[in-house]
């Protein structure tokens, strides 16, 4: 029953054309593309959520990679960032495998589901917050749709706000002060566990800020609280 609700949300996303920067970008990445990706034909719309609609542990991103998951219509998947997340969650059991190339290539997460509050690929990575106000209402839709959901692993600053703000929208009540974000901070909300993780962008990685083990802890507490 959950798969088939999902897949009727997706459906209905994915024609999403609500904000008229986002729409324009997207679109004009599509059909412009980057040299190594020339010869692919890009998504260019909305992406979906993805994963186990069975899921305990839901994993929150920013938006859709310009080259990524723009190009190939499923979250995190075709570029750097998805390879070191779901490298991750292979390592955690989450994945089947420890690559996500495109919306064919066989991966199957088991416990796991990743979305995003902002669906369509942003300039400079760097969605306005009416772009993610406007998309919150597919944010509620797709998790009100996970319903085992027990741990949320927010990945940033952004996503953290992201499900603070859509535990209120749905008659939640949040710490106040609001507790601020930061990597491997966890929060009780309700009969969920929020817990912070620094983004798996490469500005991160490459950089050392966000390493493997320290994302593999992350995803060991998440599987801890479940």
């Amino acid at each position: 029953m959950g798969g088939r609700s999902l897949r009727v949300l997706h459906g209905a996303l994915v024609g999403c054309r609500a904000c008229p920067r986002l729409v324009a970008w997207r679109e004009t990445v599509a059909r412009e593309k980057v040299a190594r990706f020339r010869a692919c034909d890009y998504w260019g719309r909305p992406v979906p959520g993805f994963g186990d609609p069975a899921a305990r542990i839901l994993v929150v991103g920013l938006a859709p990679g310009a080259h990524g998951a723009n190009r190939t219509g499923r979250v995190f998947t075709g570029d750097r960032s998805g390879d070191f997340l779901y490298a991750a969650m292979h390592r955690a059991g989450l994945a089947s495998q420890p690559t996500s190339t495109s919306r064919d290539d066989g991966l199957v997460l088991t416990d796991a589901y990743i979305v995003t509050p902002v669906r369509c690929a942003p300039p400079d990575n760097k969605p306005r917050p009416d772009e993610i106000a406007r998309c919150a209402h597919f944010l509620d839709d797709e998790i009100a749709l996970l319903p085992e959901v027990r741990v949320v692993v927010a990945l940033g600053a952004i996503a953290w706000r992201a499900v603070l703000d859509h535990h209120e929208r749905t008659g939640g009540s949040v710490p106040r002060p609001r507790p601020p974000f930061g990597h491997g901070k966890r929060v009780p909300l309700g009969p969920r566990w929020l817990l912070g993780s620094y983004h798996v962008s490469q500005q991160n990685t490459q950089t050392g800020k966000l390493t493997p083990g320290m994302f593999d802890a992350v995803l060991e507490e998440a599987r801890r609280l479940t």
